[in-house]
């Protein structure tokens, strides 16, 4: 009897117009259930070939039908909205009356929990930096920890129609801290992605083949829900970019995977994402994928909107 396989491909995509993305092809055959890294190629211009062209070449080489990527796919409200606008304030798109909602209902029930008990209140707020609001993953969102004062002034702002979308406020409750506290940054659709790379994007999609399935994935949410699963530390999480101690971190978190997913990697190919940040970001994109396959994926709410369906946040 033949064996059967899959495949999965990740590519990040973040950076300019001339900077070189990786494409990370993963192939699983039932037989011996195993993953194997079947491809770590590096998407730059060639002699008698561009990069845009080699990456759609792959595509239909490799018979690739689910391709995940850390950029958005979808747009925000704003971008296809054709009301005549009122302002961010007072907008009467379902999504965003949703998000806004949610947004007072949370402030308020810290407002309750100030005036009810207010010495608890500050007794607990010397620790709330030490709790991360939606550690646990809940589909209804509440209050169950203080907020943490960044978290707080960070809802305050309120979700921009026209440049976050519904999930943005989704990944706030579950990851805003942990983001602020591992990483020192935040979590906007938009955020680290440049004009140039919209643009390259919004080409390269048009040449795709139909059949191909985009899902979307986020670098570092991947990395948290790696360490709240215990397979990496957060002192290496948090030395993963640095330049002495970058590469023994990203062998770690490599092993880690690879003995999770049963995943074989030839020696030149462990190598490359040793060596270059870009091939392990595309591997973890490739990651991202073997969850969304094993059903090993966060289940997101409906009113998320048409952006839940294919973003993958990996459960480990």
């Amino acid at each position: 009897m033949m064996s059967v396989k899959r495949n999965i491909a990740g590519m990040s995509m973040k950076g300019g117009r001339k900077d070189n993305f990786f494409f990370c092809l993963l192939e699983y055959f039932d037989d011996g259930d195993r993953w194997f890294l079947r491809s770590l190629l590096q998407v730059k211009d060639e002699e008698y070939l561009a990069g845009d062209e080699a990456l759609r070449e792959w595509i239909k080489q490799y018979d690739i039908r689910q391709l995940v990527l850390d950029f958005p796919l979808t747009n925000p409200p704003c971008h296809e909205c054709t009301l005549q606008c009122p302002g961010t304030l007072k907008c009467p798109v379902d999504s965003v009356c949703e998000v806004r909602s949610r947004i007072d209902h949370l402030l308020q029930e810290d407002v309750t929990r100030i005036e009810q008990h207010p010495k608890t209140y500050e007794l607990d707020r010397g620790n709330d930096d030490l709790v991360q609001h939606g550690k646990e993953w809940h589909l209804k969102v509440s209050t169950a920890h203080i907020l943490s004062r960044s978290f707080k002034r960070r809802l305050k702002r309120g979700l921009l129609p026209y440049w976050n979308r519904p999930l943005d406020f989704l990944i706030w409750t579950h990851y805003y801290d942990a983001l602020l506290k591992i990483f020192n940054q935040t979590y906007d659709s938009f955020g680290n992605t440049s004009l140039v790379i919209i643009s390259r994007f919004s080409y390269l999609r048009r040449h795709f083949p139909k059949e191909l399935e985009l899902f979307e994935g986020h670098i570092l949410l991947i990395l948290i829900e790696m360490l709240r699963a215990n397979l990496v530390r957060q002192q290496d999480l948090q030395n993963l970019y640095d330049l002495e101690q970058g590469k023994s971190v990203r062998l770690g978190i490599t092993q880690a995977l690879e003995k999770k997913f049963n995943i074989f990697i030839y020696d030149y190919d462990m190598d490359l994402l040793l060596r270059q940040p870009r091939a392990f970001e595309s591997f973890l994109m490739a990651i991202a994928g073997i969850c969304l396959h094993q059903k090993q994926i966060r289940p997101l709410p409906s009113w998320v909107g048409s952006e839940g369906a294919n973003f993958i946040i990996p459960k480990f």
